[in-house]
């Protein structure tokens, strides 16, 4: 397993709470921060329940967020993100949750190193067979996982093919403010801008904007004012934010959108290796865990169970693909920052001050419901009506 973040650590445990010996590397030492929008919606607090995690996460004093917020400007709407059995988002920095993850890993029998970088992808007759790291070992395997992200060496010298490949559409910046205090995950869109606003841990807020990645040249050299600008565009928040304090550095990043064919002879993609989508919908996290379940399980159906290799990892594909793609469409749409067409103003309109309605609305954007379950015209006839 090449990478041990959000994807490769739980993928790792999953495995080897199977019986399977896993070995896990990543060049970086733990606990290290990493460039993320940090939300784990509620589907995946969901999946750190399954694994007995949640509990952990909490522990290290990330506020619970049972509040969706969003603001087009004219119209202002909020509901609850989650359903009974899960009805809580968490935005825990990533050095603490990296950490539980990589910890649970060994916990479960992985052998883990850190500090490990993978100078080679070792292929024999067309088939992945190991990895040989920079400090000169081989190691070989039956399979092998890319976990390392958009720049994943493991994509890197396989080459799979990309579909729905692209271009990123925005640039984010994001840090973390003091006395800037909220118990729900604000969401603001204004035309040729957006941004949000979520607790995380040590009472800090982090706020994350961004604008068409056309512009990255042209506010480069005055992030911050440019940040605060955008601010304005919503007096109630400017307000707030300026009896604030900036505490660190501000980061910035813009993300390419694919999908890759996630596996092949020997080797298989987990996570931002194998689909990545725009920071805006902050749904990496969250799609890093569903996709390690998934994976865990067609390596377990081939390896253990007997079902053919591409029948098994097919079906990862398949459902990888069933899930994600509707809401990367869907992020797509959003990360255009360009003002809502008509019919989603009659939507966002009738629903407004309908309480049941603005919590679908919200699940809908934490990723409970799927976006073709939500503007199914019998399901937006119900909202309407309601």
């Amino acid at each position: 397993m090449v990478g041990a973040r959000v994807a490769g650590s739980p993928l790792a445990m999953l495995l080897a709470r199977k019986g399977f010996r896993t070995l896990l590397v990543d060049r970086a030492t733990f606990p290290s921060d990493t460039v993320s929008t940090h939300v784990i919606h509620p589907p995946g607090a969901s999946a750190l329940q399954r694994w007995g995690l949640l509990d952990d996460v909490v522990a290290t004093g990330v506020p619970p967020v049972g509040r969706y917020s969003f603001d087009f400007g004219p119209l202002q709407l909020a509901g609850a993100p989650g359903t009974a059995d899960s009805p809580y988002a968490y935005a825990p920095r990533r050095q603490l949750l990296d950490k539980i993850l990589l910890d649970a890993a060994a916990k479960a029998g992985v052998e883990v190193r850190e500090g490990y970088t993978v100078e080679e992808v070792l292929v024999e007759d067309g088939a992945v067979v190991g990895i040989r790291g920079a400090d000169g070992t081989v190691e070989r395997a039956r399979v092998v996982v890319g976990a390392d992200g958009r720049n994943s060496v493991v994509a890197k010298a396989t080459s799979p093919a990309a579909y729905e490949d692209r271009p990123a559409l925005t640039v984010g910046y994001y840090s973390y403010w003091s006395n800037l205090p909220t118990d729900t995950f604000e969401a603001y869109s204004r035309p040729g801008r957006g941004w949000a606003v979520c607790p995380t841990n040590d009472d800090l807020t982090l706020v994350i904007g961004g604008w068409p990645h056309a512009e990255l040249a042209e506010h480069r050299n005055d992030v911050e004012n440019t940040m605060m600008a955008m601010f304005e565009s919503a007096p109630a928040f400017a307000e707030r934010i300026k009896d604030a304090k900036r505490e660190e550095k501000i980061v910035g990043a813009s993300v390419p959108n694919y999908f890759r064919v996630p596996y092949g002879k020997g080797w298989a993609l987990v996570g931002d290796s194998g689909y990545s989508r725009d920071f805006i919908t902050a749904q990496g996290i969250t799609d890093a865990f569903l996709d390690a379940e998934s994976l865990a399980q067609a390596l377990d159906e081939t390896l253990g169970g007997g079902t053919a290799w591409d029948e098994a990892l097919a079906g990862y594909q398949t459902r990888r693909d069933t899930r994600a793609m509707p809401v990367y469409q869907m992020t797509l749409g959003i990360a255009s920052l360009q003002p809502p067409d008509e019919q989603m103003i009659q939507l966002v309109s009738g629903i407004v001050g309908k309480q049941p309605a603005m919590d679908a609305f919200a699940r809908l954007n934490s990723g409970v419901t799927s976006p073709v379950e939500f503007f199914a015209p019998e399901n937006v006839g119900r909202l309407l009506s309601a």
